[in-house]
């Protein structure tokens, strides 16, 4: 019924866990998450994540860090949902703000205009109540603040 899956010992996991967070920073949660279907027992998963933060394996900055600058810079994510994101994968709220430091505010507000302009240029809507309505729903859903989207749907839209 079960398809096989095989029983790892202790150091088998551990080197499978160092080339998993060597390749990508990771959180707890997702090498927990990882462990777990490797079917480990909480002893051992205990055991395996200490192994990993002790060799720098795991680092919950270093990933909030990597996570906010590459979901903002490639993503186009905001604030809102980069520490949304954070907070689902049980990140402290004292590496969840150094990770915001990450965002430059400039480049930030340069991204925040480039995106509600490009996105702008890609709603067919005639109406203007309905493309304020697009542009402002595309934006929040992106995690970009509240007044910086309505602010910007008032100017962009007349």
């Amino acid at each position: 019924m079960y398809p096989y899956r095989k029983a790892y010992t202790v150091s088998e996991a551990i080197a499978k866990m160092e080339y998993y967070c060597s390749y990508r920073e990771r959180c707890h949660k997702e090498v927990q998450t990882k462990l777990r279907e490797m079917r480990m027992i909480p002893d051992a998963i205990d055991q395996i994540i200490t192994h990993l933060i002790r060799e720098d394996y795991l680092n919950e900055e270093r990933f909030a860090r990597a996570f906010a600058r590459g979901k903002h810079h490639i993503k186009n994510w905001g604030r809102n949902r980069i520490v949304s994101e954070l907070k689902s994968r049980n990140i402290s709220k004292f590496n969840i703000a150094n990770a915001l430091e990450e965002v430059d505010e400039k480049n930030y507000i340069q991204n925040f205009n480039i995106l509600a302009e490009k996105r702008l240029a890609q709603i067919k809507e005639t109406d203007p109540q309905k493309r304020r309505r697009k542009l402002a729903d595309y934006l929040l859903y992106r995690g970009w603040e509240s007044n910086l989207v309505y602010d910007k749907v008032r100017e962009l839209i007349v």
